[in-house]
């Protein structure tokens, strides 16, 4: 017999079912609340984060200038191209695409993102020139974006290169002056607000949250007219004179200005790749050298400093060598009997050493450290080498009549050029600088009458009966000093190394220019030539001649002008008169410890 079934309760049913979807109903109501009331800044945080983004606005780094406004250093726009790998991953047969497109490798460019395949940012090449960004992001590859940036152009590439330096690939300095005024050229990036899609690109600028800052400019005291006419003409000595290296270094006696400062070999900064190290060095500056008889100028300032000495003060040179200390001091000739201003003519490191001798050490010391050298110059230089100054204390006698022509001591060629300025200007020093108009007081470190009277005894060096007629320039008076010194090894000094020298001053009547020249070991090339006479003081000419003409700097030789100028009473082209002669028997102020 069946079970009679119970009645189905339709009430209670309804009932349950109302009660289930009004428990729902609030739940969703509690759920909605908490949403969109109690946690809303949460969760649109949340939902910001997936679409609104800080980015940085880039900005320009300052150009470098020369002293007339031309540019030697500029950042022009490019683009950087990154992708997040996770959401390009996903998309890998897009790979061989995008490889094609950035020129890369398809296996290296996989193994990257698979590397970082945690990280929601990476950059895949830069800089990217705009074009070439613009055809990639049309070719719309998921997680693949772009931004700009900026990178560095040096219109004048090699001939700047050892004093502007590089900047790295975010532009930031590296080397040289990008390196020494970083922080005025960089600038402040900006930060903007916006929204980016799902392919990371920006739909919609929100807010400037703050403003970018471009870099300032720095105008430099570099004259890139003389600077490419130094480095055509340094060039030009080395492949004549098969010589390996070379620096020149050119100053403003009025203001201690840097006018131009080469250095051979060189490289070009517009290339990322790494060039030799040996060619990045500012030699000018880092490298030191034995100045060779380019010293006997203040041997001299320092006898006449002491009162003991005048330029016309006797000085027996013969027989043309000198025993101090049981060492020999020689001349490359017996010099016979004459005065200071002889000596400085014909470079007799006989005549030097006996100058040397008679004044204390400390007067010879205050006398080198006060133009100085054995310190830094403060040019502000990265890098720049102190040389070196042995304390006065330390020198015997045959090491203080060595320094007296330029052995025992090392300078760089921008300490020597800094140390005839201050012949050139009267006594007084002023610190070398690479900024245009920069305040640069001066210090009296000579007495003036003696930087004077020593302007007319360098004029005799540069005369048939000097070591450097070919440091002539054509209706300018020219006072300079050249130099030979034997290269050292740890072995010794080499017999067949050299470095040539020329520091000089035009014009000599009222200075305007310094101008040092290093060229390092000519002697192969023409004629086996390595005295400075005959390789450094031709360099210094050509220079200078060219320079003084851009700087509209009126000759002082008016005499020699004339005397030399055309039945018509004009005076002739400077450069049919460049001289022509240099003496058969050349100086050689060799002077190497015996």
């Amino acid at each position: 017999m069946s079970k009679r079934l119970r009645p189905v309760n339709l009430r209670t049913r309804i009932y349950t079912v109302v009660a289930v979807l009004g428990f729902s109903t609030a739940a969703l109501v509690v759920r909605a609340v908490d949403l969109q009331v109690l946690r809303s800044d949460f969760y649109q945080g949340e939902g910001d984060s997936r679409y609104l983004r800080d980015i940085p606005i880039p900005v320009s780094r300052g150009s470098i200038l020369d002293r007339n406004g031309e540019p030697l250093a500029v950042s022009t726009p490019v683009d950087a191209i990154w992708a997040n790998p996770k959401e390009l991953l996903e998309h890998r047969e897009r790979l061989p695409e995008l490889a094609n497109a950035l020129s890369l490798d398809l296996e290296g460019l996989t193994q990257r993102l698979v590397q970082r395949s945690d990280k929601e940012f990476i950059y895949l090449k830069r800089p990217v020139d705009p074009d070439t960004a613009d055809a990639l992001l049309k070719l719309r590859i998921p997680g693949v974006a772009s931004e700009r940036a900026f990178r560095r152009y040096y219109p004048s590439g090699e001939v700047m290169a050892h004093v502007l330096g590089t900047t790295n690939i975010d532009d930031r300095g590296q080397e040289g002056l990008e390196l020494a005024f970083d922080n005025w050229m960089v600038g402040t990036p900006g930060v903007k607000r916006v929204i980016r899609d799902l392919r990371g690109q920006v739909v919609e600028n929100v807010e400037l949250v703050r403003e970018a800052k471009p870099g300032h400019d720095l105008i430099l005291s570099i004259d890139r007219r003389i600077q490419y006419l130094a480095y055509r003409e340094l060039m030009s000595a080395i492949a004549e004179h098969n010589a390996q290296s070379g620096s020149m270094v050119i100053l403003d006696v009025t203001n201690g200005e840097i006018l131009a400062m080469v250095n051979l070999p060189s490289f070009n900064p517009n290339t990322r790749s790494n060039a030799d190290p040996s060619r990045r060095r500012n030699r000018a500056v880092t490298d030191v050298v034995e100045p060779g008889s380019t010293m006997k100028a203040f041997t001299v300032t320092a006898g006449l400093e002491s009162g003991k000495w005048t330029p016309t003060t006797p000085v027996d040179m013969s027989p043309g060598t000198l025993m101090v200390a049981g060492n020999t001091v020689r001349d490359m000739h017996n010099y016979g009997y004459g005065n200071v201003t002889r000596v400085i003519t014909k470079s007799s490191n006989v005549g030097a050493a006996k100058i040397v001798l008679s004044i204390s050490n400390e007067d010879f010391y205050k006398v080198l450290h006060g133009v100085g050298f054995g310190e830094i110059t403060g040019s502000g230089f990265p890098g720049e080498s102190p040389g070196f100054l042995p304390e006065s204390k330390t020198w015997g006698a045959f090491q203080k009549a060595t320094m007296a022509f330029g052995y025992a001591l090392n300078v760089t060629p921008l300490q020597l050029a800094q140390a005839y300025s201050v012949l050139a200007n009267h006594g007084r020093l002023r610190q070398p600088t690479f900024l245009k108009d920069a305040p640069n007081p001066e210090k009296q470190i000579v007495a003036a009458h003696v930087a004077d009277e020593m302007l007319p005894m360098l004029e005799t060096v540069v005369s048939p009966e000097g070591s450097a007629l070919r440091a002539a320039i054509p209706n300018y008076r020219v006072a300079g000093k050249t130099g030979t010194a034997l290269k050292y090894s740890k072995g010794g000094y080499e017999s067949n190394r050299y470095i040539s020298l020329f520091a000089g001053i035009v014009p000599a009547s009222n200075p305007r220019l310094v101008g040092v020249v290093v060229i390092h070991d000519p002697g192969s090339g023409k004629g086996g030539a390595h005295y400075g006479g005959l390789v450094a003081a031709p360099v210094f000419s050509k220079v200078m001649d060219g320079a003084l003409r851009l700087l509209n700097v009126p000759p002082d030789n008016v005499q020699h002008w004339y005397a030399n100028a055309p039945e018509s009473g004009q005076p002739i082209n400077s450069k049919s008169a460049a001289p022509d002669y240099a003496p058969d028997e050349p100086n050689y102020e060799e002077g190497v410890p015996q």
